[in-house]
């Protein structure tokens, strides 16, 4: 038996469609799998209480189909340079092989890594697995990166169709005796003082075998209503496979192949193409964040780093997490979110103008509270659309566009299904007052993008 190979799972806890683990099969040595929980590096964002409790029950699963196949997973904690080097010199292992990750922070750890692994004779190679198109590969008639979403989508969908998925890996050889491994539970990833994880437990089941489960459902069921119903607020055409995607339960490439099968025509035809759009959207997300490493703190448009935002009212911030605000779909948005992990993506959008216009609050401070409370936050996609909506990213919604919660209420909710769901303190006259006019804040709000606009 020669020296074992390493496969470093990161933000691809899967068996399926994973070419590291597939190159590991292919080396046909004993294989150990590894997952290092980095909170420590410098630029690596912890993550925020609702992904931990995601990652928790998804690195349980990982590791129960690791087992079943033959092999095992490894978990320790430190900064990825530090135990990268110390795993191989501990197990022997002859090769490392990972996915490639987009952030900058990121890309600087791994390629440090393998050159230090290399320059000890150890083979390390990495692969494309979480995006389609890798962000470098997509380029302007310029040679530049794409910053308006219609021309980058018209570019990818001119490029080599992406490649079709993997099989599952269905036997994996393991080591011959299981290597030291820290205990999850240590790692004290679920909450519990207090437990507030109730509403995750009963929405979610984390896991490849699930993130399967409902890629089957949301195609045989809900894909045909997709384009017709996807943004009423209490439908369910939504996938619901954003957190898979986001922890890598399921890869891209699956669902594109899975789309494009059942495609079929008609309504499906329609549905198909606008699902698959928002695919491309999600690769929109990383391509920014690529070429924009900051994303979540830095404005895209430079020129909003003059946007006078007041000093900050903490209690109208408060009020706008609690789901307090007075304003029916917000308080609904924001209190799906608490219970569930995730907010209709529409209601996304009425959250986050709200608090970014009719409040005027930093977009950062939403950013951050979604990223402490969203299971499908994820590095590119959260900072993306918060400036979207802000007006200050790629690609951006006009400034003048303020989402009128009233407005898309009466839309997209007309028979208040939604907020009887979340807020039915809006239907039996128990909720709060406004806690400010819609009216005069977004006038306000115009003013005060008028005055960045113009200079003044």
């Amino acid at each position: 038996m020669g020296s074992p190979s390493l496969v470093w799972f990161r933000d691809d806890l899967r068996l399926t469609d994973h070419p590291a683990l597939r190159a590991a099969l292919d080396r046909g040595e004993p294989i150990i799998g590894l997952y290092v929980l980095d909170d420590e590096s410098d630029g690596v964002r912890p993550l925020g209480g609702a992904a931990k409790w995601w990652l928790h029950h998804s690195l349980a699963s990982l590791a129960e189909r690791l087992g079943d196949r033959g092999s095992t997973l490894m978990l320790r904690r430190g900064r990825a340079s530090d135990v990268l080097p110390a795993v191989v010199d501990e197990t022997g292992a002859g090769a490392v092989f990972w996915n490639r990750r987009y952030g900058g922070a990121e890309r600087e750890i791994d390629r440090g890594i393998k050159e230090r692994l290399r320059d000890d004779d150890v083979t390390v190679a990495s692969f494309a697995a979480n995006l389609l198109f890798e962000p470098w590969t997509v380029r302007t008639g310029a040679d530049k990166p794409y910053g308006v979403y219609s021309p980058f989508r018209r570019a990818v969908e001119k490029m080599p169709a992406p490649r079709a998925p993997l099989p599952e890996a269905r036997k994996i050889p393991g080591p011959s005796s299981r290597p030291d491994s820290d205990d999850l539970d240590a790692w004290a990833l679920l909450p519990t003082t207090p437990d507030w994880a109730g509403g995750l437990r009963e929405t979610w089941e984390p896991g490849e075998p699930a993130a399967l489960a409902r890629l089957r459902e949301f195609l045989d069921d809900d894909l045909g209503d997709y384009a017709f119903s996807r943004d009423a607020f209490a439908g369910g055409a939504t996938s619901n496979l954003s957190p898979r995607l986001r922890w890598g339960e399921i890869s891209p490439y699956q669902i594109w192949h899975a789309t494009l099968e059942h495609r079929g025509s008609g309504k499906h035809a329609e549905s198909a193409t606008g699902f698959l759009s928002e695919i491309i959207w999600r690769e929109f997300a990383w391509h920014v964040l690529f070429h924009s490493p900051d994303l979540a703190t830095v404005n895209w448009r430079r020129q909003y780093d003059d946007f006078p935002w007041p000093r900050l009212n903490r209690a109208h911030l408060e009020k706008w997490q609690r789901g307090e605000t007075g304003i029916a779909v917000v308080d609904a948005g924001m209190k799906q979110l608490w219970h569930t992990g995730v907010m209709h993506n529409r209601v996304r959008m009425v959250t986050a103008s709200f608090l970014t216009k009719n409040l005027l609050i930093d977009w950062r401070l939403g950013e951050q509270w979604f990223w402490d409370c969203l299971v499908d936050a994820d590095a590119a996609s959260n900072p993306f659309n918060w400036q979207w909506v802000a007006g200050s990213g790629a690609d951006a919604a006009p400034y003048f566009r303020v989402f009128n919660p009233e407005t898309q209420r009466e839309k997209f909710d007309p028979h208040d299904e939604y907020i009887r769901r979340w807020a039915p303190e809006h239907l039996d006259g128990g909720a709060p007052e406004p806690m400010v006019d819609l009216k005069q804040t977004r006038q306000r709000a115009l003013d005060a993008y008028d005055r960045v606009r113009h200079g003044g």
